[in-house]
């Protein structure tokens, strides 16, 4: 009993930190909103309200994380497919 106790709450922050990190990977990963980001990105370039080295940098961190939301999804279907 005293081990339930003592464990609940130490579960509950666990369950807490899974869910926020689901949600946190959602929106890190979420390919509509990559590809948002990345006409966004390129409106600013071209309209000068970045400078080049910053554009690059951001460009490539929103086409790695496209590619690997890509790849999470391909591994979501396959994963499907396997089930039927």
């Amino acid at each position: 009993m005293l081990h339930k106790l003592v464990s609940a709450p130490i579960h509950l922050v666990m369950k807490v930190g899974e869910k926020i990190k689901e949600e946190a990977d959602k929106e890190l990963y979420d390919l509509p909103t990559i590809q948002q980001k990345l006409i966004q990105l390129q409106m600013m370039h071209e309209l000068g309200e970045i400078p080049d080295e910053a554009f690059y940098e951001k460009e490539d961190e929103l086409l790695t994380r496209y590619e690997i939301a890509k790849q999470m999804e391909m591994e979501q279907w396959e994963e499907l497919t396997k089930k039927k």
